[in-house]
């Protein structure tokens, strides 16, 4: 590092600082203005918003330590996801715009009532804002202690990395309490062109290198099982040459990650119906429409855009990195940062992974800051306070869920290990977030059993010593999490009928489920369009995998295969513009 890398670095923070402070006065208004930057994101920012708080200091390591292990086609571990993040796009953006509230916890008392949905409002509340809130920091802090750890040993070291990281999350947490979302939005934009930028810089450099020789070069250096797109389906690790293994997928594993994970599983940014952090920016935005061209943008970029240049570093990587262990891969993305980055671009790229760390830090205390706010302390401590009040003890618990955070971070040492256990603490819980939106008979009782139920299914495959491993443990614990809530929304007593009213008059979900209702209020101009809505998924999941392989084409050189592809995802996405712009808004919506 030079003085033009430090330059470079400390200009970065003065920038997102000085975002930060522009926005002050449009943050302290209420809690709407803090919380959702008043609802009047365009779908632009929004989704940009949306696409850098995924993008996080520990997923460039991730893919890398993904593409090591199994090539290319690792990456469907989070590939798969985008299938239920497109049925979020067309099914539900529009309603959580629509419901008109300020997080989605505060969604269970406005779908539900009586005790049962006040205790699940305040738990979820305490249970994401805090608990899993400050687990998902946790592991975005150690992904970036490692980063700080790679590129400088000589001030940098296990003892003293919590340090650094705390100056970072402070700085983090001064413009998040100052700006509100508005601010963090629009760091978040500036963020993401920088990291993106710095990715995209670093992956040219290290393909082009001597050691790599280009794209050609590359291909020639790698087993086939590293370039395939697909995943190999089988039952046993074997080394195609000498530079790095394969760990082939089950047959079992694959079914659970394209069958299963996709809509059983909670995961922060990949919820079933939306929710978190993606469901505040769909509710911040202008309008419906908004909200929906959001979400669509944000799947394409989260999708199409960001993964190449991190799956090129980590090809890369198993040929000048063959030493690494299989539990080591992700550690030579740093590597190359370190060997091959010139003065003034390290700086580039170590500015990037704080802004990618920063951009999800940020949103991570504003979201989890907004569900103690207003589905804790407002609903349950202190109601009817001036709305200015909020605000100020909002900017007062950003502080302190930093300081918690960084509490948190010295326990951990895994970051593999906290994905599995969200995802199957979480599994079986996806069905009924969907489902609540689109049948009436799901109650508040039936959440609760969805919410606990995995958590006791794991404990006992965990402490029970059973061999049962993830993603395995999903055909265990989602069977029995589903089962569960079924039976206990046939035995408990359904919402009451004049709440079940209220939010079918308020959100008009439409669909055979509310099919009851819609006889009740026929003045109601509820939702049609369905057939539409699942044609535009389809064809939206269609749209995203054929510009995600087509561009993977092209930079491998397979020209003719990689047009062919986009042009079928130009065709899908040219079909859902038409039925957004042309077939008219208003008539996908009534």
């Amino acid at each position: 590092m030079h003085l033009i890398d430090w330059i470079i670095i400390a200009l970065y923070f003065v920038i997102s600082l000085a975002i930060g402070l522009y926005f002050y006065r449009r943050a302290g208004g209420n809690t709407e203005d803090f919380f959702l930057s008043g609802r009047k994101l365009p779908w632009w920012l929004a989704g940009l918003s949306m696409v850098a708080t995924t993008f996080a200091a520990d997923t460039p390591l991730a893919v890398t330590e993904l593409v090591g292990q199994n090539g290319i086609a690792g990456n469907w571990l989070w590939w798969n996801m985008m299938i239920g993040g497109m049925l979020t796009v067309f099914f539900f953006a529009k309603l959580w715009r629509r419901a008109g509230i300020l997080t989605d916890v505060e969604f269970i008392e406005l779908r539900y009532s009586g005790k049962s949905a006040s205790f699940l409002r305040g738990f979820k509340a305490i249970y994401l804002g805090l608990f899993m809130n400050c687990i998902i920091m946790g592991w975005v802090n150690l992904a970036m202690g490692k980063i700080l750890l790679g590129m400088f040993p000589e001030y940098v070291n296990n003892g003293n990395v919590i340090y650094f990281l705390a100056l970072a999350m402070f700085i983090t947490a001064i413009y998040s309490a100052i700006s509100g979302l508005w601010g963090v939005a629009v760091t978040d934009a500036f963020q993401f062109v920088l990291a993106m930028a710095g990715c995209i810089i670093l992956a040219v450099i290290v393909v082009n290198s001597p050691q790599i020789g280009g794209i050609t070069g590359l291909q020639e250096k790698l087993p086939d099982w590293a370039l395939r797109f697909t995943p190999q389906i089988g039952g046993d690790t074997g080394t195609s040459t000498g530079t790095a293994g394969i760990l082939m997928m089950t047959v079992s594993t694959f079914l659970a990650f394209i069958g299963i994970q996709w809509w059983a599983s909670w995961y922060p940014g990949a919820e079933p119906g939306g929710g978190g952090y993606i469901a505040q920016r769909m509710m911040s935005a202008k309008d419906e429409k908004n909200s929906l061209l959001a979400t669509l943008f944000f799947q394409v970029a989260h999708y199409c855009i960001r993964p190449w240049p991190w799956i090129l570093v980590g090809l890369s990587a198993i040929v000048l990195y063959p030493e690494l262990s299989m539990a080591d891969k992700g550690l030579g993305y740093v590597k190359a940062m370190n060997e091959f980055l010139p003065t003034g671009l390290k700086g580039l790229l170590l500015a990037a992974f704080f802004a990618a760390y920063m951009s999800t830090i940020a949103t991570h205390l504003n979201w989890g800051t907004s569900y103690f706010i207003n589905d804790f302390y407002k609903r349950f401590i202190a109601p009817g306070r001036p709305e200015k009040s909020y605000v100020s003890a909002g900017r007062l618990m950003t502080i302190v869920f930093m300081a918690i955070s960084i509490i948190v971070t010295t326990f951990m040492t895994s970051i593999s290990g906290v994905w599995a256990f969200v995802i199957e603490c979480g599994a079986g819980l996806g069905l009924i977030l969907i489902l609540r939106w689109y049948w009436w008979r799901i109650n508040a009782i039936s959440e609760i059993v969805a919410t606990i139920t995995p958590f006791v299914v794991y404990g006992i495959l965990y402490f029970g010593k059973f061999g049962v491993k993830f993603p395995d443990t999903l055909f265990i614990i989602v069977p029995i999490t589903t089962l569960a809530w079924l039976i206990t929304v046939f035995i408990t007593k359904p919402v009451e009928d004049n709440k079940l009213s209220l939010f079918y008059k308020r959100v008009h979900p439409g669909g055979v489920g509310w099919k009851v209702f819609r006889a009740k209020h026929p003045e109601v101009r509820a939702d049609r369009g369905y057939l539409v809505l699942f044609i535009d998924w389809v064809l939206g999941v269609i749209l995203v995998y054929m510009f995600l392989f087509g561009i993977g084409k092209i930079i491998l050189g397979d020209f003719i295969a990689g047009v062919i592809y986009i042009i079928l995802g130009i065709v899908a996405g040219s079909i859902i513009l038409k039925h957004v712009n042309y077939l008219g808004w208003d008539e996908l919506r009534r």
